[in-house]
């Protein structure tokens, strides 16, 4: 791994010690970490971070009387367990301002920002502070979970930002390509910041120089802080997509960011090839877009880039609503993505919101059903947004008018109880509330932990939800043998679909999304085949072939699933079993008999014997 900042080596006689400590204790605890901080104090008087701690133990593992790298302690030193406790390390990365199509009326405005996000939301300034580099993004993320204790072996990368679909080609394989060789030079302790750094202060100082806007830490330097401050209200919802030009596209045209930031497929391919044996591994690939700019080569298309999940923007289901909103496509637009995104395999996240223009309590409760029983929806994950009024957004004027109000706190605990009940056990809920700062709220809900206000008056009432994120056994230890398999079975408008997994006492341990197509395959290698559209064992992320006792990952798991897959499928007749692997999936499918093809891998299965 890459050399971290801090230098344990002028510490030696506080942390030596106090790691010697730690290792001798059988089974040690939080308290006992925090003890020892208080016991050996830095020279100054100051406490060790935590951060610090963790990195000081990696560098002197194996030295001074200590034992070589102890996975439980280092779990124990470990902050934020929970951000990788999925199973996965997720990173996301934020594309830079763009234009958008759309002109919803609840979308945020903010200039400085990718369309319907806030300068202010912590993704976003991490982003902004690194030019929106994908390569300076991953990076750093990387860096920082390392830094607090965390694997980042296997990486999921998630690019956010405006309308994936509608940025040039030539940006969306460099932006991919960046983002496969941060993960790539992370793993091999190769460090390209300061070489990308210097290419973006050249040209911003060249194009400072020039009187024209470029990203800067200096507010008084950045135009578009500035020009955020001179528009308001429906004068910055017309301008967002002339001023992003402007400020974003025009100046990066004539300072050398347009040829800068291209590439060729070729260049993508490489870092990908790379990346299947890489000691840091992407295990998953999510873009956004909007149903509107799914068709059949776009899906081609973005599998190629390496996608293998799609966030997409459902908001609602009924046409009035979302012609009130000036959504800019009909119902019928996000019924034919669905069905091309789960022929090609891909997992859909759909993104659905409550309290719109135009809805209601009533109807956002008969909505969410619809969601779940029309066969042709069904997600597979779900992020809940209720409407929140941003002043730079057009609702705001609706709001004035006294055409649309907030729901109060009882109307929005209704709705999201109805949905949190509703979820069937194949979806996983991964957001009920958009980590909005409050500041940047006029009205209406402020609170981020509103899903666990309605979690507790669920069990109040003897309820729960029984949603994915809700089962998910995280870092409890289990017995594997006592897994027991099970599976749930639904049909889509396109498909048979089997949820395969695996539980212990309602804990889900792994799962296996397998689909049996009903309908012809858009792309040829898919023809009468089955298709795994994911596999995943849940557990805190630990190292690639490692073991840790106890956890889920590496207990056989996927293995299990991956044989319950095969007789399923061919018990329904295929012969062929296709999945819609990462990159950096691939070699393990390979050790299983997977074949490689253009964009997936399969093997040929054994027919069913009656």
């Amino acid at each position: 791994m890459p050399a971290y900042q801090f230098d344990s080596a002028n510490y030696l006689d506080q942390l030596v010690p106090l790691l010697q400590e730690l290792d001798a204790i059988e089974q040690p605890t939080a308290k006992d970490v925090k003890n020892l901080l208080k016991k050996y104090r830095k020279p100054t008087g100051g406490y060790f971070a935590k951060d610090e701690l963790v990195q000081a133990y990696r560098q002197l593992a194996g030295t001074h009387g200590l034992r070589s790298l102890q996975a439980h302690l280092l779990h124990l030193l470990q902050m934020k367990p929970t951000r990788t406790m999925s199973g996965v390390t997720p990173v996301t990365v934020l594309t830079k301002p763009f234009p958008c199509p759309g002109k919803c009326i609840f979308c945020p405005n903010d200039i400085r920002m990718p369309k319907s996000y806030l300068s202010d939301e912590p993704g976003a300034q991490r982003a902004e502070r690194n030019w929106f580099d994908p390569y300076l993004q991953t990076y750093n993320r990387l860096q920082a979970f390392a830094n607090i204790g965390h694997s980042v072996d296997k990486v999921e990368l998630i690019i956010l930002g405006g309308t994936w679909s509608f940025y040039p080609e030539p940006y969306q394989i460099w932006f991919i390509k960046e983002c496969f060789r941060a993960l790539n030079d992370f793993g091999a302790g190769r460090d390209g910041r300061p070489v990308v750094s210097e290419h973006y202060q050249q040209m911003q100082a060249s194009l400072e120089a020039k009187g024209e806007f470029a990203p800067s830490d200096d507010p008084t330097k950045n135009r578009a802080a500035t020009a955020k401050q001179q528009l308001k209200g429906d004068e910055l919802l017309e301008s967002y997509n002339q001023v992003v030009s402007e400020l974003y596209v025009a100046p990066e045209r004539r300072g050398g960011f347009e040829q800068y930031q291209s590439a060729e497929w070729s260049a993508l391919e490489a870092e990908q090839r790379e990346n299947e044996l890489a000691k840091v591994r992407n295990v998953g690939l999510v873009i956004e877009t909007r149903p509107d700019n799914v068709s059949e080569t776009e899906v081609k298309r973005i599998r190629r880039l390496g996608c293998t999940k799609t966030q997409i923007g459902v908001q609602s289901l009924q046409d009035a609503v979302l012609t009130a909103n000036h959504r800019g496509h009909d119902v019928a637009a996000t019924r034919r993505a669905f069905q091309l995104l789960r022929q090609a395999g891909f997992k859909i996240h759909a993104h659905w919101m409550a309290n719109l223009h135009g809805s209601s309590v009533t109807a956002d409760q008969a909505d969410y059903d619809l969601l779940f029983s029309d066969p042709d929806f069904k997600p597979d994950e779900l992020k809940i947004y209720p409407c929140s009024l941003i002043e730079s957004a057009e609702l705001m004027a609706y709001y004035q008018r006294g055409e649309w109000r907030p729901y109060t706190h009882q109307e929005l605990l209704t709705v999201l109880k109805h949905c949190l009940l509703a979820t069937p056990g194949y979806c996983r809920l991964t957001r009920v509330i958009r980590d909005i700062p409050s500041p940047d709220i006029v009205v209406g809900n402020k609170l981020t932990n509103f899903r666990q206000l309605v979690e507790n008056e669920l069990e109040q009432a003897g309820q729960r939800s029984q949603d994915i994120r809700s089962r998910e056994i995280k870092s409890q230890a289990f017995d594997p043998d006592a897994a027991q398999l099970s599976e749930i079975v639904y049909e889509t408008s396109v498909s048979q679909e089997h949820f395969l997994q695996y539980q212990v006492n309602g804990k889900l341990a792994a799962f296996l999304r397998l689909s049996l197509p009903t309908k012809p395959s858009l792309i040829d290698e898919l023809t009468d085949a089955a298709i795994i559209r994911e596999l995943h064992v849940y557990g805190q992320a630990v190292e690639l072939g490692a073991q840790r006792q106890g956890k889920a990952q590496h207990q056989g798991l996927g293995k299990k699933l991956l044989a319950a897959a095969q007789a399923t499928a061919a018990k329904a007749g295929f012969a062929k079993l296709a999945v819609i692997s990462a990159i950096g999936t691939r070699e393990y499918y390979r050790q299983r008999g997977f074949q490689d093809g253009e964009l997936y891998q399969s093997c040929i299965i054994a027919p069913h014997e009656k």
